[in-house]
């Protein structure tokens, strides 16, 4: 069970702004642009040690996140390309948002260990694995199993609700991290649930499919 099983329900109290880019004429794939925008403001901010800052660009990009597909459905422009940019896109602020941290030179896991500050960056780059390999198990399991059909615009697959660390996950322990001030804790939190429910999928899967 993770936070994606609310997203339904966080998607209907979003209905208002949904309505208003179709009253704009926005397109959901601008909507996903404008989220990357959004994303790229944050890990600025985020290196310049603007953390709250970036906390906050960081949730107006997790907003029009949610909001894209449900602008796509009420316009009916729905398409193929358009879940793929959002796939795509996600990852580059995901990555972004965690690099920028990196990038601020904050001390992270020297904060409790007499470590160098080179290990610190060993717990970024284990952030954005963790956090790309959560993700990616999921494109593959579409291409090498056959997941095709679409629940709401979304490929609906067995690993939804499987992983109890995912991307939404990942988005508000850093947005978090970034208001209360411990942007560092945010890191190491992710580098370590990020790969342990990427190992929790692959354990789901050889269970499942072998």
């Amino acid at each position: 069970m993770n936070i994606t099983a609310l997203r339904p329900h966080c998607i209907r109290y979003l209905e208002p702004l949904a309505n208003l880019c179709v009253r704009l004429g926005i397109s959901p794939n601008q909507i996903t642009i404008i989220s990357l925008i959004f994303g790229i403001g944050c890990a600025v901010a985020f290196t310049y040690r603007l953390f709250l800052i970036g906390s906050l660009l960081l949730f107006i990009s997790a907003i029009l996140d949610l909001i894209d597909g449900s602008v796509a459905r009420k316009t009916d422009h729905s398409s193929n390309f358009g879940a793929v940019l959002d796939w795509i896109i996600d990852k580059y602020v995901d990555m972004l948002a965690i690099l920028g941290v990196g990038l601020s030179g904050i001390a992270i896991i020297s904060q409790i260990t007499p470590l160098p500050p080179l290990a610190d960056f060993g717990v970024v780059a284990l952030a954005i694995i963790g956090s790309m390999m959560n993700t990616f198990i999921k494109p593959v399991v579409y291409a090498e199993v056959g997941y095709s059909d679409r629940v709401c615009g979304k490929i609906d697959d067995p690993l939804e609700g499987v992983g109890f660390f995912g991307r939404p996950e990942t988005l508000l322990v850093l947005i978090l991290g970034g208001v209360i001030g411990y942007i560092w804790v945010s890191i190491i939190i992710i580098a370590i649930c990020t790969n342990l429910s990427a190992i929790q999928r692959i354990i789901y899967l050889s269970q499942r499919l072998a």
